[in-house]
């Protein structure tokens, strides 16, 4: 076991795990750390704790200290940077007639490197837009092409739901989704109604497949007959997450119940 805490670089971005030494981190504070591309700037997400060695990549990177006033500033300095950086990659884009979609901008703490993040439909060939961003920028490039869940995580935006999406605000990881998820919580299958930002099929399928599981063992089948106080039904349909029943007492006659309202179930 070892003594950890897990720090993120970025708006919901992936947790990793340093070592605190004999820091007291409180969860939100901004701290500098030892990371494999050099010194950055990340924020406490996980406070110590401990952690199975076999869930660890060796060696453990350390917390160097908490980040100071100037250290937030040189941070902020890099967002502005990182905008106008945006800018300059975009025209040379356009000069060299690039088949390629910038998407992000992002300096190293130091300023050792910058990474521009890009999605395209296949390889692009950038060896000519390296060497102008390197002469323009005096530091190392890095062109890293990504899919487009990173892009839709990257810009953010509106579900399908009205909400910000998922990926954006709390997701830290993705998952594989399936069409089979969706027809497991009894889904339109029409793509326009069960794919995000992104195009692919929604986030959201695969973190709510266990609670609409677990919903579903409490539901009984359809054409379970039933008995209200009204007299006998059949179920026709039910409603997961309200947790509701359509039941049919005539031929063009039907009723809403809840589950615990329902008198008693009888076998199919």
């Amino acid at each position: 076991m070892e003594t950890v805490v897990g720090i993120t670089f970025r708006k919901a971005g992936k947790i990793y795990y340093f070592d605190p030494r004999d820091l007291e981190l409180e969860k939100g504070e901004n701290v500098i750390v030892e990371t494999s591309r050099g010194v950055e700037f990340g924020r406490v997400i996980l406070t110590r704790r401990e952690v199975e060695d076999e869930k660890l990549v060796e060696p453990l990177k350390e917390v160097i200290r908490r980040a100071t006033l100037k250290d937030e500033e040189q941070y902020d300095k890099n967002q502005k940077l990182e905008e106008k950086a945006y800018d300059i990659a975009l025209d040379k884009i356009e000069e060299h007639g690039l088949p390629m979609k910038l998407v992000d901008v992002e300096y190293t703490f130091n300023h050792n490197k910058i990474i521009f993040y890009f999605t395209a439909d296949g390889r692009v060939d950038f060896r000519e837009l390296v060497k102008d961003l390197a002469g323009i920028f005096k530091t190392r490039i890095e062109l890293r092409q990504i899919g487009v869940r990173d892009e839709a995580k990257k810009i953010g935006g509106l579900g399908p739901c009205g909400r910000q999406a998922c990926c954006d605000k709390f997701l830290r990881d993705f998952e594989p989704v399936s069409i089979q998820l969706a027809k497991k919580q009894d889904l339109s299958l029409n793509p326009a109604k069960i794919s995000g930002l992104c195009g692919r099929l929604m986030c959201c399928l695969r973190y709510e497949s266990e609670v609409y599981e677990d919903l579903k063992k409490k539901m009984p089948e359809q054409g379970t007959e039933v008995n209200l106080k009204i007299g006998k039904g059949k179920i026709v349909d039910c409603n997961l997450i309200k947790q509701t029943v359509k039941i049919r007492i005539k031929e063009n006659e039907y009723v809403e119940r809840k589950l615990e309202e329902l008198e008693g179930i009888d076998d199919k």
